[in-house]
C-alpha cells in the first residue's frame, strides 16, 4: 500500500528548527509550510522518522510539538488546498 508521511511541528528555537528542516528533507519529504514537509513513505521511512525527530529533540520536548501523520491515498487525496503559497529557503534551511 502507498503511503504519505506528513510531519508537522512547532519549534521555536530557530537552529532547532533549522536541523529540523535538514532532517525530514535528508528522508525525502518536501515542505509544503513553514514547519509542515510531506512525502511519501514506508512504514520503514516513518518508523526511522520518529526516530531520528525523537534523537533530534530528546531533552527537549517540553518546549517543541511534532506530530506524524501516515496517510493513506485516499486520506491524502481528499485534501483541500485552500491559496498557494511558494518557500524560499536561505542555506540553512530557514524560510524566508
Amino acid at each position: 500500500m502507498d503511503l504519505y508521511l506528513l510531519v508537522i511541528y512547532d519549534i521555536s528555537d530557530n537552529a532547532l528548527r533549522s536541523k529540523m528542516a535538514s532532517f525530514l528533507k535528508s528522508q525525502g519529504l518536501e515542505r509544503i509550510q513553514r514547519s509542515a514537509f510531506i512525502g511519501p513513505a514506508t512504514p520503514s521511512l516513518a518508523r526511522n522518522v520518529e526516530a531520528g525527530v525523537t534523537r533530534l529533540v530528546r531533552g527537549r520536548e517540553g518546549e517543541i510539538n511534532v506530530q506524524l501523520y501516515l496517510l493513506t491515498p485516499a486520506c491524502f487525496n481528499s485534501r483541500t488546498i485552500i491559496g498557494e503559497l511558494k518557500y524560499n529557503e536561505d542555506e540553512s534551511g530557514l524560510v524566508t
